[in-house]
């Protein structure tokens, strides 16, 4: 039993949907997941022993590229000494001595376990320091899978919300106010009627659950003046961004400062962590320092923490993000040139190493309805004939890409001429 197939149709014995994330069963694509066996650099390989060069690097923790020689190295002398301790160890202190130097906007930082646990103490946070209830998302972008956070808009702004997921109550969902991503005003008419009931906005300053979505002018700067406004505080979902598109994360690249950061994927360098940090003065709400309660057995994992601080070691060479950037952006004009020349309509964003291709008409896509409106049939018939071709994209209409560091300009132009013929293929 060696072929995707046979070992998916095991998988699902013991696993709900065969699978422990729901994205990676292709139900956004159609047919059966690729099982990986091993990747190197910017490949992925399957049982059967073919390559594919990947785009999703487990989500995007992978800008290193897969098996980082430094990074296994660091990882391999530490795990020899013990895997975990429940206990302080210094690489904690290092690891938040280098996050903070990296971003400014983080006084003191706090080391959890995953992006979903590192979004919903956040959350719980900031409720504690303002003393309020109310929270505002945005429709499209994610945060993981707490139960505040798995809501849907009302039929208008200030209906209640609705849970977006069974088992997530009524009574908890009406406190998330969910509103349009990139819609200023409508976040300035929300805080006129109910400013003073809102605890914070958590927002992706880029979003990366509806594909690649950047802020229009003004927005991040508009969510910022809101929050000064009203005494809220603002959280910056960069679990996905952060040291991802800059080294500075979206907070350096646009030059807004948010009073709470939520990190993870890069930082862990490939294993699982997240982290939560901001202004003294919240942070030291937090347990022991606070009331505000949060723990977690395998926080500061030293494995991870080695992995994570030789990550960004590596990332903050100099020049590292601005040839990162170069690779992503021929990566893209050779993906539309090449849509252009088969007759496909599409458009595409991108921000430092993250991207996304939109099967659409449209001139830009800058928020969730025009996310969902782009022909997901289309991209489900370039997802496969690109897999055919050997590119390993996102199985998701929904989900941004990644290049790494490890991609060569060979990688590139390979991964444009598949397109080429996948562009074909389905025009």
């Amino acid at each position: 039993m060696t072929g995707s197939h046979a070992l998916f149709e095991k998988a699902q014995q013991h696993i709900p949907g065969g699978v422990n994330s729901p994205v990676r069963a292709f139900k956004g694509v159609g047919g059966d997941p690729v099982f990986i066996e091993s990747a190197a650099g910017p490949y992925i390989f399957d049982p059967e022993g073919n390559r594919y060069i990947d785009y999703v690097g487990s989500w995007g923790p992978m800008i290193l590229g897969h098996a980082h020689p430094a990074v296994i190295d660091a990882v391999s002398q530490v795990i020899s000494k013990g895997l975990s301790f429940g206990a302080p160890t210094e690489i904690e202190t290092r690891m938040a001595d280098k996050t903070c130097e990296l971003l400014p906007s983080l006084d003191m930082v706090r080391m959890v376990s995953s992006g979903t646990e590192a979004t919903m103490s956040a959350i719980r946070l900031a409720r504690g320091y303002t003393g309020r209830d109310k929270i505002v998302k945005f429709e499209g972008c994610y945060h993981g899978h707490s139960d505040s956070l798995l809501v849907k808009a009302g039929s208008g702004a200030l209906t209640l919300g609705e849970p977006s997921s069974p088992g997530v109550p009524a009574s908890l969902a009406e406190h998330t106010i969910t509103l349009d991503y990139n819609n200023l005003e409508q976040v300035k008419q929300t805080f006129s009627e109910v400013g003073e009931q809102i605890a914070c906005i958590i927002v992706e300053p880029v979003a990366g659950n509806m594909n690649c979505i950047p802020p229009v002018p003004g927005f991040l700067e508009g969510l910022r003046e809101v929050c000064d406004q009203y005494n809220t505080v603002l959280i910056f979902d960069e679990v996905m961004t952060g040291f991802r598109v800059a080294l500075g994360c979206v907070q350096g690249l646009y030059n807004v400062r948010p009073d709470l950061t939520t990190l993870g994927k890069v930082i862990g360098g490939g294993m699982p962590v997240g982290a939560f940090g901001g202004k003294r003065e919240i942070m030291e709400k937090i347990a022991p320092l606070g009331p505000v309660y949060q723990a977690g057995t395998l926080s500061g994992n030293p494995v991870a923490m080695t992995a994570g601080l030789t990550t960004l070691e590596l990332i903050s060479e100099p020049g590292f993000f601005e040839t990162l950037t170069e690779k992503t952006t021929k990566l893209v004009s050779g993906l539309t040139d090449q849509a252009k020349a088969a007759g496909v309509a599409v458009t595409s964003n991108q921000v430092g190493g993250m991207f996304g291709i939109f099967f659409t008409d449209a001139e830009q896509v800058s928020d969730f309805a025009q996310s969902t409106a782009c022909n997901q049939e289309q991209f489900k018939a370039f997802f496969h004939a690109m897999l055919r071709h050997g590119a390993y994209l996102a199985p998701s209409a929904f989900e941004a890409g990644f290049v790494s560091s490890a991609h060569s300009d060979e990688d590139i132009e390979a991964t444009i001429e598949a397109a080429g013929e996948a562009f074909k293929e389905i025009a």
